[in-house]
């Protein structure tokens, strides 16, 4: 399996920390066009978790839920 291509061109916020971070970044995979991606990196971007990747649209619903949450 081919090694996955990744460009970070936005660092929103770090959600939280340890020896892997959790990001929200606007990242573009394998030259595809650029979507919103939460997921945990080490320290230099080398090594990353599982993640979820969102369209503008799919953030903005997730916006309103999380708002609409008692937390």
């Amino acid at each position: 399996m081919p090694a996955k291509e990744f460009e970070i061109s936005k660092t929103f916020g770090v959600i939280s920390e340890g020896d892997f971070q959790k990001e929200v970044n606007l990242i573009s995979w394998n030259g595809r066009k650029e979507k919103i991606d939460i997921r945990g990196w080490n320290d230099t971007h080398t090594k990353c978790g599982k993640g979820i990747v969102l369209t503008s649209d799919e953030a903005k619903a997730l916006r309103e839920i999380l708002n609409g949450m008692e937390l």
